[in-house]
């Protein structure tokens, strides 16, 4: 009976941040927030961004940390196929926009080719039913600075021009995280035409 309960329990940990998190099929909060591309602050609106195409709706911890440095660089080196699949990226995290005007600039992470916005209070993470982890004392990043901040955990969300989550991913290595978003833009672009001939 202790090993039915362990292991129910195991499986609910587990299982506990992709069921917290918004589903397929959900409708997706708006948001509107202070975001930087190439090292400029601009104002997003996911709304306006949802008029062009699905949205790549990505959530990470901090800027210039292992695992984020590696899902940044790893979007922006694919930037060019979720443009041709009509998709466009955003990044979100609790980092000001100051930071956040380094990190999309620097020619290791974002590249000046993935805008990534500021959700300093985390209402956007918690929004989108995400867990917000307390700033560490003490945490560094990969440069040696300080992090002040909280940490939303890793999840990335596709959201189609309707305000639908066409999928949502977490659990995933920051690579792995990318590749699967790229392969449902893709496959939604690829679904587009048939829509279009019913």
């Amino acid at each position: 009976m202790k090993k039915i309960i362990l292991a129910t329990l195991l499986t609910g940990a587990v299982a506990l941040p992709a069921m917290a998190a918004l589903k397929e099929g959900d409708t997706a909060p708006d948001f509107k927030a202070q975001a930087s591309l190439a090292g400029k602050a601009f104002n997003y609106s996911l709304k306006d961004s949802l008029k062009k195409g699905p949205v790549v709706v990505y959530f990470y911890p901090a800027a210039y940390t292992g695992g984020c440095n590696i899902q940044a660089h790893t979007f922006a080196v694919h930037h060019d196929k979720f443009t041709a699949a009509g998709a466009s990226v955003i990044g979100v995290s609790l980092d000001d926009i100051a930071r956040l005007n380094e990190f999309s600039a620097d020619p290791d992470y974002c590249a000046g080719k993935v805008a990534v916005a500021s959700d300093a209070d985390g209402k956007i993470a918690k929004s989108f039913d995400l867990n917000v982890r307390d700033a560490a004392p003490g945490k560094k990043d990969s440069r040696g600075k300080d992090i002040d901040h909280g940490f939303a955990e890793r999840t990335t969300y596709i959201v189609t021009p309707d305000g639908r989550i066409a999928a949502t991913l977490g659990g995933l290595a920051p690579e792995a995280n990318v590749n699967q978003a790229l392969e449902t833009v893709q496959k939604l672009a690829a679904a587009k035409p048939s829509a279009k001939k019913l």
